[in-house]
């Protein structure tokens, strides 16, 4: 973990509500995993005093970059927007326990909503750079959210996109989506990020199909260190009810082990 000073190369909008980001990061990149995440200060200035956790979109360890996708929903990443190319930006990181990939697995299932679609992309590139097919079911509000698909596709995934726009992002239309993927293939893992509800879902297909999952959880966070306790959650361990630090010993759990709410 280090505190860096990165020259951001671009800082762009994307869409009505997510902008993309990248930044020089040739001294930390080779210390980066998928899943893990950044805490970054969105501002030069006093306010807004707490940083922002950001997952990681992509990690381009050849060319020594690194890219975040993030939605603009308060001061902080209202201020990050304002950022310009060959300033700088503040990072502590990385941050946190991110994926594990088996060498041995061949196919994964990635299931995502929103945001955390950003966090299963450098998953997809990940498990791309070791063979392994993804299948991604991509749910959000609109087509316009749906901003990693043509990135998931580039990297060699199977995408099946579900929105509100389009009446398709029910929990049960989801579930036969996956029903029907474990059926023709052989799933070796799941993983989720984004969505409670969907997260559940995977949990119970995953239990009953016998499918090991991984799930990267979003909680609000003071210091991401694992000192202020503000992203505290329950899991199930040797039969025993614990709480945990999502920032210090996650984000990415064991989707059976997590309580979710």
């Amino acid at each position: 973990m280090k505190n860096s000073k990165l020259r951001v190369l671009s800082n762009t909008k994307v869409s009505e509500r997510y902008w993309h980001m990248e930044v020089e990061a040739a001294s930390i990149v080779n210390e980066i995993t998928a899943g893990q995440f950044f805490n970054i200060k969105c501002s030069g200035e006093t306010f807004p005093f707490l940083r922002r956790p950001f997952s990681i979109y992509r990690i381009n360890k050849d060319e020594g970059t690194i890219e975040f996708l993030y939605l603009v929903k308060g001061e902080g990443t209202v201020h990050l927007t304002r950022v310009k190319p060959d300033e700088e930006v503040e990072l502590l990181g990385p941050l946190g326990e991110g994926f594990k990939l088996q060498e041995s697995w061949d196919t994964i299932l990635l299931l995502a909503r929103g945001v955390g679609i950003a966090t299963l992309a450098a998953l997809a590139q990940e498990a791309g750079e070791k063979n392994i097919k993804c299948i991604a079911i991509l749910s959000a509000r609109s087509n316009d959210d749906l901003l990693a698909t043509e990135t998931l596709q580039t990297l060699g995934a199977q995408v099946y996109k579900v929105t509100e726009e389009d009446k398709t992002s029910d929990v049960d239309n989801v579930e036969k989506i996956i029903k029907d993927i474990i059926t023709k293939n052989k799933i070796d893992a799941g993983f989720t990020c984004g969505s409670k509800r969907l997260s559940r879902l995977l949990q119970k297909l995953s239990l009953e199909n016998h499918i090991p999952s991984q799930i990267a959880l979003e909680e609000h966070m003071g210091c991401a260190m694992g000192v202020c306790y503000a992203c505290v959650c329950d899991i199930i361990e040797d039969d025993k009810r614990k709480s945990v630090r999502v920032c210090h010993d996650g984000p990415v759990f064991e989707l059976d082990k997590v309580v979710l709410k």
